[in-house]
Parts: structure tokens; C-alpha cells; sequence
């Protein structure tokens, strides 16, 4: 990432919401530690622990056993060929998720918790530390709330009904917050995100910290505010609250005309104390991609594939092939290196939730300029014709279309699209007995913490 972090990045690896099944880094004991940063919290360590709260947003992520590939599985965008561990079949694709095993059915849950009980001791320690200007306290406060509002958004993301824990600011005597729906759940994310927002318009040109090379253009108040923008712009979609879509993005940085690719990224590097990215798969990928992506691309007036898809996806020298009856012939190739960043959101995503929005609140013309905006240049394909007026399910296919090859194995989009749509009997089945889970459960453990029955949900 090149930028300095002490290991305090990981001290809410020790001390987090309930109990987990995960193996967890011991802190280094040479280097500010939980107690040092809540009672007599110094500026370096704050900016050290703020700094640490990149790393902590990125855990969990690109992994093999991470966000990106589990919600690529289920949206049968990705397929992973492991002979050590049968579960990516026998549990993924089966659609037997086991709320028991931390790696599968329970993951994705410690990570994030992890880091928002990081970003709420750095919060903490703001009242106490003495040296830092009010202008980089309130900095540091915005900072901190928008990545606990992303962080929360990947949990509920994976949880959907099952809902998701917002009342995590507790000490750890106290008995763990109960669990809430996921509407509340959104709001308790869009009221993270609006108190975040706040913060930035008052914390002046600069920020106190460095953020990581993923952030290159975002990374002062001003521009950072444009991301939380995009992020609530994201979710006001998930919730079907058009009109809020169309305000947060023209608070954003959205740019119909400019660059699909200008966005906020997690990085990764090679260097001493950092990690790489776990999608780059080398010349024999575990990871591979689902046959049905290159089958299903679209094909432009010359009979090649759509740009997107070539430019993300190749065929593999050898067909992986697994005795379930599962196969591939394709593989990605959009991480091409251990140090590849991985989107958190990028301007192409925000053209199309410009044309969803514009298109459920009546502007049907503006929808498709945006939509067909991203088909041709990012995709290189012909533009599409406007439904006709009132044909939601009509414009629906045309939109998942656009955002399956536009947003192809970057966050799991595919199967939260089609999840929000109520379109998930669309997706391919591998075997007939095959199933596409709409949500992952709670982890056992956090229904054990709270003397509940298991499975549990809110």
C-alpha cells in the first residue's frame, strides 16, 4: 500500500464484537496497543490507527475465501478449482452454506466487524488526544464513519434478511447488540454516511493521514465526499429510492462522458508487512471464470466479443474439469498481478445507476443515453432502442445486461443484482440439484454470544 502503518491496524483483531471461529494475528506488543490508543491517545497513534483502518477494509476481500469470489460464486460468475477443500462445490455451488464454518457459509462477518470496532476506538480516543486541529479531528471522524459504512454495507450485502448488528460500540462486558433488519440496517448506514459527509464539509483542504494509492483522487475532504456520495447513491438504489440515487449522484463523481474506470480502489503490494491481492492466479488459477460468461457474451458488429469480456476473461490452455460434474474452459485475467487493486466503486457503475434511477423516475430518454452511454464505449457494442413506455421488465434485462459485463467480477454484483430483482432462478444451475442461496447465514457463534437458537436471524 505504500504508506506507513503500525500494527495497531490490527489491534481490533483481539477485541471485536463477539466470539468468531477465525485465527486471529497477535498485535505487535512493541507498538501502541488498544489500552495506549482509548486512555492517552497520542496524534501519531490516532493517525497510525486511522491509517490502519485501509488495511482493515481490504481484509477479507480478495482472498480465495473472500467477498469478491464467494458472491462471484453464487452469482455464477466464478468457479474455483481447489481439490484440497471440496466445499467450493459441495457448499457454494450446491448452495449449502453452513453457518458453522467461518471460511464459507459464516465468513465475511469477522473481518468487518473487526474493522468497524476499529474505527469506532479511533472515534473514541478523538475526544482525548490533544495536538490534532479540529479541522483534521473532524477529518479523521469522516474518514473513519465512511468506511464503517462500507464495511457494515458488505455485511448486510451478504446477510440480506438475516440482517446484520449496527449498536457494536459497546465494551466487551457488555452483552453483544442484538440484531436488526436490513432496512434498519440501511438507514443506520445512510445516517453513517450523511454525519460522515458532514464531517468532510468542515474538515478543510487536507487530510492528517495518508490514504493508500487506491484513493489517488480522492484523497482529500472535498473529493473523499464525492465517494461517500457514490456509496450512498449505491445503496438508495439497493432500497429502491430513486429519486435519493439521483441526488447523491450529483454529489458524486459521476462522469458520463469521462473515464469508466476513475474510482476508489482497496490496493495491495508486495513490498514487507504488505498483501497481495488473492484473485491474481498465475499461469494453473484455481479461480477460474464460469463457462457461462464467455458463452453469454454479447457480440459486436464484427462478430467479437463484447469489449468488456475480453478485456476481463480468456479461454484456458487446459478445461479444468472436477468429478462433480463441474467444468470450465475460460479464466480472468483482469487481476494480472499480485499488487492488481480491486474496485471498491467505479465512475462506470455510477453511469448505470444513473440510467436505473433515471428510469424509474420517469426520464425513459435519459435512461437510455446513459445506459447505451456505457454499452458502446465500454463495451463496444451497437446501442440498444428505449423500451416501450412502462415496460419496467424490459428495461430491467437491458440494465442487468450492461451491469453484468460492465461490473464482471469486481464485488458480487451480479448475484445482488439478480437477488435484487428477484431474478435469482435465472442464474445457472452446474447440477440439477444445484441451488442459489439468496443470503448467506449468521455465523453460529453470534447466535451462541446472544443465547439464540441456530440458526438465527433478526
Amino acid at each position: 500500500m505504500n504508506i506507513r502503518i503500525l500494527t495497531v491496524a490490527a489491534l481490533g483483531a483481539t477485541a471485536f464484537l463477539a466470539a468468531c471461529d477465525m485465527d486471529l494475528a497477535v498485535p505487535d506488543l512493541n507498538n501502541p496497543g488498544l489500552e495506549s490508543l482509548e486512555q492517552n491517545p497520542t496524534p501519531a497513534a490516532v493517525i497510525d490507527a486511522t491509517q490502519g483502518l485501509l488495511i482493515g477494509s481490504r481484509a477479507g476481500i480478495s482472498g480465495q475465501a473472500g467477498y469478491v469470489n464467494h458472491l462471484g460464486t453464487l452469482g455464477r460468475e466464478a468457479l474455483t478449482f481447489d481439490n484440497s477443500d471440496p466445499r467450493y462445490f459441495d457448499e457454494m455451488l450446491a448452495g449449502l452454506l453452513n453457518e458453522g464454518n467461518g471460511a464459507f457459509g459464516g465468513s465475511g462477518w469477522t473481518p468487518r466487524y473487526a474493522n468497524i470496532r476499529n474505527a469506532n476506538i479511533v472515534l473514541n480516543s478523538l475526544d482525548q488526544v490533544v495536538g490534532l486541529s479540529n479541522a483534521e479531528l473532524v477529518g479523521i471522524r469522516g474518514f473513519a464513519k465512511t468506511l464503517q459504512a462500507l464495511d457494515l454495507l458488505l455485511v448486510i450485502n451478504m446477510r440480506e434478511s438475516n440482517g446484520a448488528v449496527v449498536d457494536v460500540n459497546r465494551s466487551l462486558e457488555e452483552e453483544p447488540g442484538p440484531f436488526v433488519s436490513e432496512a434498519a440496517t440501511f438507514e443506520a448506514i445512510i445516517q453513517l454516511l450523511n454525519e460522515a459527509a458532514t464531517h468532510l464539509g468542515a474538515a478543510g483542504s487536507g487530510f492528517a493521514f495518508q490514504l493508500s494509492p487506491g484513493y489517488s483522487g480522492f484523497d482529500d475532504p472535498a473529493s473523499f465526499l464525492q465517494f461517500n456520495r457514490a456509496l450512498l447513491a449505491r445503496i438508495e438504489a439497493y432500497r429502491g429510492g430513486y429519486g435519493a440515487v439521483l441526488t447523491a449522484l450529483s454529489q458524486s463523481f459521476v462522469d458520463q462522458d469521462g473515464d469508466f474506470s476513475t474510482g476508489v480502489y482497496h490496493s495491495y503490494g508486495t513490498g514487507s508487512g504488505d498483501v497481495t491481492n488473492g484473485l491474481f492466479q498465475g499461469s494453473d488459477p484455481q479461480i477460474v471464470a464460469h463457462p457461462t460468461v464467455w458463452d453469454d457474451a454479447p457480440l459486436k458488429g464484427n462478430g467479437q466479443r463484447d469489449d468488456r469480456v475480453v478485456a476481463k476473461v480468456t479461454p484456458l490452455a487446459t478445461t479444468k474439469s472436477d468429478p462433480r460434474g463441474v467444468t470450465s474452459d475460460v479464466r480472468f485475467i483482469h487481476y494480472p498481478a499480485l499488487g492488481s487493486p480491486t474496485p471498491i466503486i467505479r465512475n462506470e457503475e455510477l453511469v448505470l445507476l444513473r440510467a436505473e434511477a433515471l428510469w424509474f423516475t420517469d426520464d425513459p430518454g435519459g435512461a437510455m443515453e446513459a445506459l447505451n452511454e456505457v454499452r458502446t464505449r465500454s463495451g463496444g457494442l451497437a446501442p440498444v432502442p428505449t423500451p416501450a413506455p412502462g415496460d419496467d421488465d424490459g428495461f430491467l434485462d437491458l440494465l442487468l445486461e450492461e451491469r453484468r459485463w460492465s461490473l464482471l467480477f469486481e464485488g458480487g454484483h451480479r448475484w445482488l443484482d439478480m437477488r435484487r430483482f428477484d431474478r435469482l432462478d435465472e442464474l445457472p444451475r452446474d447440477r440439477p440439484t444445484d441451488q442459489v442461496p439468496a443470503r448467506f447465514p449468521i455465523p453460529r457463534n453470534e447466535c451462541i454470544a446472544r443465547n439464540l437458537s441456530v440458526p438465527c436471524s433478526a
